[in-house]
């Protein structure tokens, strides 16, 4: 598997998770099981079974982001020669040119994307447009609603 960029934050986020599902958590479902064993006959207790597939997912999780952080190639936007364009970590403000709605998207490694939070993929097409592009440049995206033309207004090195 090759590396995959991600934002410090990103990693930070991910290292924080497997902690808690590596303590807390795990030893929840541990006492779950421990007590759902306790009830008896272990083929028809739901509760065992529904505390062992519990199990499951969480060590599954746990799997899915060592694995995420091995292969992860953490990247600290202050330390990117900038040149003043779009980079990932950075953060872009744009201007809708048909509406003139203003948006702001931060770049991140694909796990990290949250549209929700205005967090996108390096690998989106909004991204790929905005890559290497400058202040006051014009960017033409195809999205699922149609194609959309923004002015980037600003970008933010944080």
């Amino acid at each position: 598997m090759s590396t995959e960029p991600i934002t410090i934050d990103g990693a930070k986020k991910l290292q924080d998770e497997l902690a808690l599902l590596t303590g807390s958590k795990r030893q929840e479902v541990i006492k779950a099981i421990a007590e759902a064993r306790a009830h008896g006959d272990l083929k028809e207790n739901a509760e065992y079974h529904a505390a062992k597939e519990e199990q499951s997912h969480n060590e599954g999780r746990i799997q899915e982001i060592q694995s995420l952080l091995a292969n992860a190639e953490i990247i600290d936007i202050k330390n990117i020669n900038k040149d003043s364009k779009v980079v990932f970590g950075c953060t872009v403000k744009l201007k809708d040119l048909e509406t003139d709605e203003k948006k702001v998207f931060k770049i991140v490694g694909h796990e990290e994307a949250d549209i929700d939070n205005n967090l996108i993929s390096y690998k989106s097409p909004v991204a790929k447009e905005l890559i290497g592009k400058e202040k006051d440049d014009f960017v033409m995206v195809n999205t699922p609603k149609g194609e959309k033309s923004y002015e980037i207004t600003a970008i933010l090195y944080e």
